[in-house]
C-alpha cells in the first residue's frame, strides 16, 4: 500500500495527541523553593524555551500519514530538542528564583517523553529495522543525553542536584542492587531449571509444580519479605539484610524459569525427539543433545523475564535493609523528597531497560539460522 493510501494509525494518533496535550496541559516543570516544599508548576506554553512544543507535536500528527522514515526521523527529533530545552529551561527558571530553589521536572514532560520514546520505538518496528539499526537509534539517542549531560545542560534540574550530593552512596546503591538481582536470578536458575527438567520427565507433577509457584507469586512481596525475617533470624542466618532478600527474590523468580524451562523443552519437534531416541540416545542425552539447544532462544526469553522482574522487585529489599536503589525510594518517601524518589526509580527503569535490551539481543543470536 502507497503511504498516500494509508489511513491514520491510530497508535501514532493516540501518542501524538497525548504529547500535544501534555504540552497544553500538564506543567512541564515545577519551581520548588527547595527540595522539600512543593512548588509552583508552569505548563510548556508559559516559558519561551518551551513554547515551541505545541507545534512540535503537530507536526508529529502530521507525519502519522508519512512513511515510517520521515516520522521516525520527526520523533527522535521532538525527543533531542524537548530535552535539550527543558534543562536549559530550567537554568532560566532558576535564574529569577531564590538560592534554595530547585526545578521538578513535572508530569507533562514524563508524558512527552514516554509518548516520543513510544513513537520512537513504533517507528522502528513499522520499519522492520534489522537489530543492528535499532541498536544505532538507540545509541545514538543515548550518546547524545550522555553529551548533552556533560556539557552541563542538565546541571540545574533537581535529580541531577540531587544526585551530584547522593554520587558516592548512589554508586554504592546501584552495585548492591544489581548483585542482589543477579544473585537472585541466579539462584532461580539454578534451582528452577533442575526441577522443570525433572518435572518435565513426569508429567504428573507439573501441575501441583506451578500450582506451588504460582501461590508464591501471589503473596505481595512486602508480606513474603517481612514474613521471612523470623524464620531466617531463627535459623542463624539473619532475619535482615541480605538474607531474606534473596530467598524472596529467588522465590519470586523461580515461576517464570520453570515456565520458560518447561516451553522451552517442549520446542523440539516431536520428529526430532523420536529420531534420537531411534538413535539409541538415552534420555538424558535426548534432553541435552536435542531438548536443551532447540529450547535456548526460549530459555533466554525467561531469562529476560527473570532479570527484569528481580531488578524491580529489588527495590523492596531495602525495606529489611538489603540496601540498593530502594533505599533512595523509601527515604525520599519518608522525606517527603520527590527528587530522592525520582533518583532512584529512574535507575532501576534504566539498569531493567539495560537488563531487557541486553537479553534481547541474547535471544536473537541464540535463534536458529535458516
Amino acid at each position: 500500500m502507497r503511504w498516500t493510501e494509508r489511513t491514520w494509525p491510530l497508535a501514532l494518533l493516540a501518542l501524538g495527541i497525548a504529547g500535544l496535550l501534555a504540552s497544553l496541559v500538564l506543567n512541564a516543570v515545577v519551581v520548588a523553593p527547595n527540595r522539600l516544599l512543593t512548588g509552583h508548576g508552569y505548563v510548556s506554553i508559559a516559558i519561551p524555551t518551551l513554547r515551541w512544543l505545541p507545534l512540535a507535536w503537530l507536526v508529529v500528527l502530521a507525519t502519522s500519514r508519512l512513511p515510517a522514515a520521515a516520522g521516525l526521523a520527526a520523533a527522535m527529533s521532538v525527543l533531542s530538542a524537548l530535552l535539550l530545552a527543558t534543562g536549559l529551561a530550567a537554568a532560566g527558571l532558576l535564574a529569577a528564583a531564590g538560592e534554595h530553589a530547585r526545578v521538578q521536572l513535572g508530569a507533562g514532560f514524563w508524558c512527552m517523553v514516554t509518548a516520543a520514546v513510544l513513537l520512537v520505538a513504533d517507528r522502528l518496528r513499522e520499519l522492520k529495522a534489522r537489530p543492528y539499526l535499532r541498536l544505532a537509534c538507540w545509541t545514538g539517542l543515548a550518546l547524545l543525553v550522555v553529551a548533552m549531560a556533560a556539557t552541563g545542560v542538565f546541571a540545574r534540574l533537581s535529580v541531577v542536584q540531587e544526585f551530584a550530593l547522593q554520587r558516592t552512596r548512589f554508586i554504592t546503591a546501584v552495585g548492591q542492587h544489581l548483585l542482589l538481582a543477579f544473585a537472585a536470578a541466579a539462584a532461580a536458575v539454578a534451582l528452577g531449571a533442575p526441577l522443570a527438567m525433572a518435572v518435565a520427565q513426569r508429567q504428573g507433577g507439573r501441575g501441583a509444580t506451578l500450582a506451588v509457584l504460582n501461590l508464591v507469586q501471589t503473596i505481595p512481596s512486602m508480606a513474603l519479605f517481612a514474613l521471612l525475617v523470623a524464620p531466617l533470624a531463627w535459623l542463624g542466618v539473619g532475619g535482615t539484610g541480605n538474607a531474606p532478600a534473596l530467598v524472596a527474590l529467588t522465590a519470586y523468580a523461580l515461576l517464570p524459569v520453570v515456565r520458560y524451562t518447561l516451553a522451552g523443552l517442549a520446542t523440539a519437534p516431536p520428529a526430532a525427539l523420536d529420531a534420537a531416541r531411534g538413535m539409541g540416545l538415552q534420555p538424558w542425552q535426548v534432553l541435552t543433545r536435542v531438548q536443551l539447544p532447540l529450547g535456548l532462544p526460549v530459555f533466554a526469553a525467561g531469562l529476560r523475564i527473570v532479570l527484569v522482574q528481580s531488578i524491580g522487585l529489588a527495590a523492596v529489599a531495602a525495606l529489611v535493609g538489603a540496601g540498593g536503589l530502594g533505599r533512595f525510594v523509601f527515604l525520599g518517601l519518608g522525606q517527603g523528597a520527590n527528587d530522592l524518589v525520582m533518583l532512584g526509580t529512574l535507575a532501576i527503569i534504566v539498569l531493567a531497560l539495560a537488563a531487557d535490551g541486553a537479553c534481547r539481543a541474547l535471544e536473537r543470536w541464540m535463534e536458529p539460522r535458516a
